[in-house]
């Protein structure tokens, strides 16, 4: 039985960046058939016994974060995107501050331009700063935490979409938002 963490990054993969690896089509809400999903993973990566539902809701159950829903049949990856214009998120008032780890290599980018979605579809921003802590260290093993002031921010025009519980989205962020640490 393969690992939670390899089908994790598996069902990122197909649903965030690459469905057409697997003959998947998106629909306007990201989602895809969970049985063509499911029938699409055990050709493509031979799992012994084959991947069931039951067994990517196991993964879904011991993730740390919310990244995947199912409903009605379907599965889709909740936040984190590469593919432009998939998902549309819901729009609401996030809470006063976020935080957004990052590398120190990447600091005189944001500080000049601020927080950009690269080569996803938004910016993600984190409730706590442990998570922004766990995102950060993807990329550095000290990363650097930043303060969002998001109360001045939604004031100003920005919009925040809520990507699930813990991680909110901006389609960016300028610098005079940002609180950078000494």
């Amino acid at each position: 039985m393969k690992p939670d963490v390899y089908i994790s990054k598996k069902l990122s993969y197909a649903l965030r960046h690459n469905p057409d690896k697997y003959g998947l089509q998106l629909d306007q809400y990201g989602y895809t058939d969970l049985s063509q999903l499911l029938a699409a993973f055990n050709r493509v990566h031979h799992f012994n016994p084959p991947l069931t539902q039951a067994r990517i809701e196991q993964v879904m159950a011991h993730a740390n974060k919310e990244r995947f829903r199912i409903k009605d049949g379907k599965i889709c990856a909740l936040y984190g995107h590469s593919i432009p214009g998939i998902i549309s998120h819901h729009q609401a008032t996030p809470p006063a501050v976020l935080y957004h780890g990052t590398a120190r290599r990447f600091m005189p980018s944001i500080k000049k331009l601020g927080l950009l979605p690269m080569k996803r579809q938004y910016v993600h921003l984190s409730t706590d700063v442990p998570m922004a802590t766990e995102v950060g260290r993807r990329h550095d093993n000290r990363p650097v935490i930043l303060q969002i002031n998001t109360k001045q921010a939604v004031a100003d025009g920005i919009k925040f979409y809520v990507g699930n519980g813990r991680v909110w989205l901006c389609d960016e962020l300028p610098p005079r938002y940002i609180q950078f640490p000494n």
